[in-house]
């Protein structure tokens, strides 16, 4: 897996073969070593500038908010999904995607880490260099692959560099991951703090159902009928993948060990670092750095699809929350569904607090 010393969309080193085909001095004349230099600059400010123009000519459509939708549900095998950001062509695109063995997937439940695994990886990627990060949209360097947008930007985006991300569960889209080497990182949470995160979000997000009050959207959860699906289908299906190419991380590992776990992700990226890179990393991928980050901490949403006077997206990134929201009858409730269900996965620990 390719490392980039300043952005995922400008190629570092051009490889032999674009050289040739673009006609690239090769020369062992006088001064040729200068003459390469400076058409190997030139032609990655080219890549650069082609690159940037696709890119916004395809999320230009996201500027063009579809208020309509903002109450449509899109049912897709029994799984309900936000109809503003998805259709059932965007999905059936999704679960029938081509990956490639370059290609790195983010896969998550939602409120489960998904925003500080895309900064994560986009760090990783630079070497510690927030330049992209800081400059970029966070759902335009690693775009949903399920959303409405996506195929176009996808599309725009050089194939040896990019960084999806997901929502959907393991049987969805389990097929079409089935031949390829795609690089899949999982990441989970312990589902109080996701319950809890997710009950917030839904209060702020408009295309999301009102979550009227914290006990009946804690049921909802539970009976797995809320947006995206069951939670407990979701972790199951993916942790139950012995795969190579597949890492699971946590969320409370991040929280508690975010220097080891870069570590841990960028080896299984193939892109090693030293160690003022990780600190680098650990810098600006923490929360009280990403909360201040336009670029993905939501701010840029218009208030009519994510309202920011209800909750802020990146609420307290904290291990142990739910203890401020769950009653006692919560509690009981909670843990009699949660047993039932992932009794048989037993494997599975999950850090409470």
């Amino acid at each position: 897996m390719e490392c980039f010393s300043v952005s995922v969309w400008s190629l570092s080193v051009c490889s032999q073969q674009e050289r040739h085909a673009t006609g690239e001095p090769r020369g062992r004349e006088a001064g040729g070593a200068t003459d390469r230099q400076s058409y190997r600059a030139d032609h990655k400010k080219e890549i650069r500038a082609e690159a940037a123009e696709r890119i916004s000519k395809a999320v230009n459509s996201l500027l063009k908010v579809d208020m309509a939708r903002l109450d449509v549900t899109e049912m897709f095998h029994g799984i309900s999904f936000p109809g503003h950001l998805h259709t059932q062509d965007s999905l059936k695109y999704a679960v029938s995607f081509p990956f490639l063995d370059t290609d790195i997937l983010i896969v998550s439940y939602p409120k489960s880490g998904t925003t500080w695994l895309q900064e994560v990886v986009t760090l990783i990627r630079t070497r510690g260099n927030p330049g992209l990060s800081q400059t970029v949209e966070n759902w335009k360097r690693a775009p949903w692959l399920e959303h409405y947008y996506s195929s176009a930007l996808l599309e725009a985006l050089p194939t040896t560099a990019r960084v999806i991300t997901t929502h959907l569960p393991h049987h969805l889209l389990g097929p079409a991951l089935q031949h390829s080497k795609t690089k899949v990182i999982y990441v989970s949470r312990n589902p109080k703090d996701v319950v809890v995160s997710f009950y917030h979000f839904h209060k702020m997000a408009n295309f999301l159902p009102e979550p009227h009050s914290f006990p009946d959207f804690l049921d909802r959860f539970l009976d797995e009928t809320v947006s995206f699906g069951s939670w407990f289908d979701h972790i199951k299906g993916w942790t139950s993948q012995i795969n190579s190419n597949l890492l699971h991380i946590t969320y409370e590992e991040m929280s508690l060990d975010l220097h080891g776990t870069i570590k841990k992700i960028s080896s299984f990226l193939q892109c090693p670092l030293v160690e003022d890179e990780v600190n680098n990393c650990v810098k600006h991928c923490s929360f009280s750095s990403m909360k201040e980050n336009k670029m993905i901490n939501y701010t840029l949403v218009p208030q009519e699809i994510m309202d920011h006077s209800k909750g802020s997206f990146m609420r307290k990134g904290k291990v142990g929350d739910w203890k401020n929201m769950f009653t006692e009858e919560d509690s009981r409730k909670f843990e009699t569904v949660f047993t039932s269900k992932m009794m048989e996965n037993s494997t599975l620990e999950f850090v409470w607090e």
